[in-house]
């Protein structure tokens, strides 16, 4: 009988230790279910341009964010909004992204930092160029304090220099047209800057302002009847949208141009001198790292670019009938031939 009764507790021992790690295994699995996912984050992006207009700018951020390790659409998440060139349109796109929770606002220029700057005051907002100080934007770059930091850009300093390298490029040029948007907050101070550098190089300025794509032909038709023979087009959306439109209408009045990217000159215009925007855009990769990771944005130092790169294509000089003395080639970071 004893026998019986060990062999008995013995079995059940067995069974109760069987059922339990059964129990435990089935367990496991949801325990494991039950554990929040980490959460991806949500950037949102934001610029006055298209998609399209700036697509080497674009592959440049993506780039720079894989080197850091992440993956768009597994472990961060972009949400775009472009306006297209209708500037007007940022303020409602801002407003957008603040309403989807996004995480950090990466803004493509001034106009695109300013409209989220007044959507939010509470999400880090990375500028990826565009001039900060002199829009208000940031007062110490040190030292921003505020949700905004970034790469910042000054166009208006280096709107005399066009007209140098212009001047330089083509020396016999004495009327020089002036490309501007209304929408852009600097286009009246980088004018002005011109108008103070002009006297000096024995240069005449027509100023035109273009609101839109439909008056680029009205624009052009007016530097015909005041015989510009060069066009400086300042920075702004429109131009960018439009580069290959602008191209088209100055190989047609015979115009050399000169530009703030490389971009442009790649399309065809004749020169561009300034800051290399993808530059700015992978940079701008890190600033998300650094916010992700736990740093404030008021604590980030705003950079400026060091080095500006001069860009030539040799191709539509000769296509203008003209030789571009050598000791501006002299100067230039990329030929293109």
């Amino acid at each position: 009988m004893k026998s019986r009764a060990l062999i008995a507790t013995l079995v059940l021992s067995t069974l109760g230790l069987f059922i339990t790690l059964a129990l435990g295994l089935l367990l496991v699995p949801l325990a494991a279910e039950a554990q929040p996912s980490p959460k991806v984050p949500r950037i949102g992006v934001l610029s006055g341009s298209t998609l399209t207009a700036i697509a080497r700018s674009h592959a440049a951020f993506l780039q720079g964010l894989h080197v850091l390790g992440y993956v768009e659409g597994q472990t961060i998440v972009l949400e775009e909004r472009w306006a297209e060139g209708k500037l007007e349109r940022l303020p409602d796109l801002a407003a957008e992204l603040v309403r989807l929770q996004v995480d950090i606002i990466v803004a493509g220029g001034a106009p695109a930092a300013l409209a989220a700057g007044q959507a939010t005051g509470r999400i880090p907002i990375v500028l990826a160029g565009g001039d900060a100080v002199g829009t208000g934007l940031i007062t110490n770059l040190a030292r921003p304090d505020g949700n905004i930091t970034g790469l910042a850009t000054n166009s208006v300093e280096l709107s005399g220099k066009w007209l140098e390298l212009l001047k330089e490029a083509v020396p016999a040029v004495s009327r020089v047209a002036v490309l501007s948007s209304p929408q852009s907050p600097f286009a009246g101070r980088a004018l002005r800057e011109m108008q103070v550098a002009a006297p000096a190089l024995g240069v005449q300025l027509q100023s035109l302002s273009v609101h839109d794509a439909d008056e680029l032909e009205g624009a052009f038709a007016a530097m015909s009847r005041e015989h510009a023979e060069a066009l400086v087009v300042l920075s702004g959306s429109i131009f960018n949208i439009h580069r290959v439109r602008i191209i088209e209408l100055a190989a047609r009045s015979r115009l050399p141009t000169i530009w703030e990217g490389r971009d442009a000159v790649a399309d065809g215009g004749l020169m561009a001198y300034g800051p290399d925007s993808a530059s700015l855009w992978r940079r701008a990769a890190t600033y998300v790292d650094k916010i992700l990771k736990g740093a404030p944005p008021g604590t980030l130092p705003v950079e400026r670019p060091m080095t500006f790169q001069l860009v030539i294509n040799l191709k539509t000089a000769n296509a203008l009938g003209l030789t571009i003395p050598p000791t501006v080639l002299f100067q230039a970071d990329e030929v293109i031939r």
